[in-house]
Formats: structure tokens, C-alpha cells, sequence
């Protein structure tokens, strides 16, 4: 299984912003030039993000991003399924069955379904907290110091 990068992005947003201490805001052209992304790509999923109450967007001179649930609520699996629109492993997932010559009782479809499940139960297992357990470290690595 392969993630897109609007997934990748969007988790790479939520560790920085989880990463910031007392709630400090973090900007998109912030994340942008850590990550080297462009701040289109943030922006669309800075949105996404918001729109499902993962994060608060303030606007203004003062404004920022900040994470608006405990990084202990932030379930992993649930944001992948979330920015993810499409589980399709193969043409045969998608209910079109003049792209499948296998015979409906083939066995392909349910083992790739079940490693799918198997995928997403593992994720269901982790939230933001546990990839924001190297506070110290995140901090050096996402501030571009060279000390």
C-alpha cells in the first residue's frame, strides 16, 4: 500500500504542529520551508486538516496553525482514512467487473482485503502522541538548528 503525498503532507503538518510547546502557532510558510513543499500543497491540506477539526486556523498578524484535539486523540489510521479517497488495491476492488477476468470467487480479492484491514489496525493503534514521543529531538530536527 502506498500513501499519496496529500497523506504524507498532512501528517508531516500535524507532527509539526504537535511539536510546538504551550500551544504556540506555526505558519504554513513555516512548514512549507521545512519540509520543502510547496505552500499551495500545505495550504490545501492545512484546509482538509481544519475542516475535519485536526486543526485551528487563525487568521491575522497574530495568526497561526495550532492542533485543536490533544495529540492522545489524534488516531493515525482515522487521518489516513481521511485524507485518503481511494483503497483500491487492484481494478477488481472497484465493483467493475468487466476489468476483472478473475472469477468472482477468487481468493486475491479477500487476501489483499484482509492485509488492507491488517494495515489500518495497526495504524488504529498509534495517535499523534506516540509520534511526538522525541519532543526534544522533533524540536532540533524541525528547527534546522546545527548545533
Amino acid at each position: 500500500m502506498r500513501l499519496k503525498k496529500y497523506t504524507d503532507f498532512a501528517l508531516r503538518v500535524l507532527i509539526y504542529a504537535g511539536s510546538k510547546e504551550n500551544g504556540e502557532k506555526t505558519s504554513i510558510k513555516e512548514i512549507s520551508e521545512t519540509f520543502f513543499i510547496s505552500t499551495e500543497h500545505i495550504r490545501k491540506v492545512v484546509h482538509q486538516l481544519s475542516k475535519h477539526n485536526y486543526i485551528e486556523t487563525v487568521r491575522g498578524r497574530n495568526g497561526g496553525i495550532v492542533l485543536s484535539k490533544a495529540p492522545e486523540s489524534i488516531n493515525i489510521g482515522e487521518v489516513v482514512r481521511v485524507m485518503e479517497n481511494d483503497f483500491v488495491m487492484v481494478e477488481c476492488f472497484d465493483g467493475d467487473t468487466n476489468l476483472c477476468v478473475i472469477t468472482p470467487s477468487c481468493s486475491l480479492k479477500h487476501v489483499l482485503n484482509r492485509a488492507l484491514h491488517s494495515f489500518f489496525k495497526v495504524l488504529d493503534e498509534y495517535t499523534l502522541a506516540d509520534l511526538l514521543t522525541n519532543q526534544q529531538e522533533l524540536q532540533f530536527l524541525l528547527s534546522g538548528s546545527q548545533e
